[in-house]
């Protein structure tokens, strides 16, 4: 059994792992950098450890920092989180090799799903539709352009190692080749350390749906149902919702069972998704897997009722599945909205800086998983997500309603948000409809990012400014000449004014 667990993480992933952790009686270790010694997630944790300065590479990357605090710490089990090491097959080994348990897949199984070209192989063999495209990887131009003309274009060349939409170029033109095909390659090469790229033919405008899966070491998995992720930017989801607005009960079902198959194919354990791309005629095929936590796993947990980090958890230690799929079904509507610190009115450039003033929405069907604070300053070198924002409701169009209201209570001041982005995009007839695809703020741009009418916050800064230009007026009158007032009082004015 497990007695103590290494949260191999930082922000609210760190602190979400930590509260299912708190709830079954494990204690917690923290790790941090330089830049994360006031972070939320070292005040949550029963222990923290620093490991390095402010660079992941450091750091959170550091396999030997990290594996020395869970020795000196007495830990014997390891979550990762997401990203940074979660989905490193030699991460994995290594607490295997040092007998700390990662919870999460092991090594073969993350270096076989997180190949793409070995993972198409696989999906092959295991019966799960793939997109046409190459079985090896493409060598050079010759090779690829003689591929393509038998493919047909559109295609999409893909870093084999790739993900978070880097290595990936898409070709519409013959001439365009040569050029797309060496950019993926030295994306890929500085992003991955490997180069090797494959063709996929372009599905166009389509939907990005995923499952959840968990596996235990008993040869058991089950499927938690899908989440809609389409809406992007930069090939990176910025909102999820489930149930998908798309599917029919039927085809939900059928790619179910191809998400389960998928998990058995590579020996799977632990939770792990399998993307797939979706037409408008339901065609559907698969991406890729993730063999890790995910990012958007809290709407999952709402609609099917399931804690994902204790199933996790759970697995590690060796017990058996606690759910069969016959007992799963899903409840309500539930939308995930991932709040960043960035600006996407000027291309969703990041936006570092100190928090002056957070207000988070509360109430029925609300969950807020953060971790910044008034004081905190936000660092300039990992990823500026702040929060995820989820809400459930009894329907979609309820759920849409409530996360409204959410993001207008939503308050936080000292660093640019995409709260009203997303408030936007709430506010978009192609999203409340439910018809839409990865190309939806583009196709919308207009209307997401064109000048509105004033919004909640908006407002909230017209009333504080109309309440202290009535204020000063009042002081003037009781003053009876503006000239009398201490030179202060004028500066306090100008200061006042120039904040608002």
């Amino acid at each position: 059994m497990i007695k103590k667990i290494l949260v191999a993480n930082r922000g609210e992933i760190a602190v979400r792992i930590m509260r299912s952790c708190r709830e079954m009686g494990i204690p917690t270790v923290a790790v941090y950098s330089d830049a994360d010694r006031s972070a939320m997630h070292v005040r949550y944790a029963d222990e923290a450890y620093h490991i390095g300065p402010a660079p992941s590479v450091e750091s959170y990357l550091s396999i030997d920092k990290i594996i020395a605090v869970a020795k000196k710490s007495n830990a014997d089990a390891i979550h990762p989180g997401y990203g940074f090491l979660s989905e490193n097959a030699a991460f994995s080994a290594r607490c295997k090799a040092e007998g700390i348990e990662f919870i999460g897949p092991h090594a073969e199984a993350i270096l076989q799903m997180g190949d793409k070209i070995t993972a198409r192989k696989t999906m092959i063999a295991a019966g799960v539709p793939v997109v046409p495209g190459t079985v090896d990887k493409i060598v050079d131009y010759e090779e690829a352009l003689k591929t393509i003309r038998e493919i047909g274009l559109p295609v999409m060349i893909k870093a084999s190692a790739g993900g978070g939409g880097k290595g990936m170029r898409l070709v519409k033109h013959e001439e365009d080749i040569e050029s797309s095909l060496s950019g993926a390659r030295s994306e890929a090469k500085s992003a991955f350390g490997d180069d090797a790229v494959y063709v996929e033919k372009y599905i166009d405008s389509p939907h990005h749906i995923e499952f959840q899966i968990l596996a235990d070491k008993h040869g058991n998995a089950i499927h938690l149902f899908e989440r809609e992720c389409s809406v992007q930017r930069r090939h990176q989801k910025v909102i999820e919702e489930t149930p998908s607005p798309l599917l029919t009960p039927e085809v939900r079902a059928e790619m179910g069972a191809h998400a389960v198959a998928a998990a058995k194919a590579c020996n799977y354990h632990g939770a792990g998704t399998i993307e797939f791309i979706v037409d408008d005629n339901q065609n559907y095929y698969f991406l890729e897997m993730n063999t890790r936590l995910q990012v958007e796993h809290p709407i999952t947990e709402r609609v099917v009722g399931v804690d994902l980090v204790k199933e996790m958890i759970n697995i590690a230690n060796g017990f058996e599945l606690s759910y069969k799929q016959e007992d799963l079904k899903q409840s309500g509507h539930a939308i995930e909205c991932r709040i960043y610190a960035e600006d996407p009115d000027r291309n969703f450039m990041p936006s570092p800086g100190t928090i002056r003033h957070i207000t988070e929405p509360l109430g029925l069907g609300v969950r807020h998983d953060g971790y910044v604070y008034e004081g905190y300053t936000i660092p300039i070198y990992y990823d500026p997500m702040i929060s995820k924002l989820i809400v459930w409701a009894k329907n979609r169009d309820e759920a849409i309603s409530r996360m409204r209201r959410a993001l207008h209570e939503y308050k936080i001041t000292g660093v640019k948000t995409s709260i009203p982005f997303l408030a936007r995009i709430m506010e978009a007839e192609a999203f409340k409809s439910g018809k839409y695809n990865t190309h939806f703020i583009e196709e919308n741009k207009d209307f997401l990012f064109s000048a509105h009418d004033c919004d909640g916050v908006c407002e909230d800064i017209a009333l504080i400014a109309t309440f202290l230009d009535y204020s000063q007026k009042l002081e003037k009158l009781k003053s009876g000449n503006n000239e009398s007032k201490p030179a202060g009082s004028r500066w306090k004015d100008s200061q006042r004014s120039a904040y608002i």
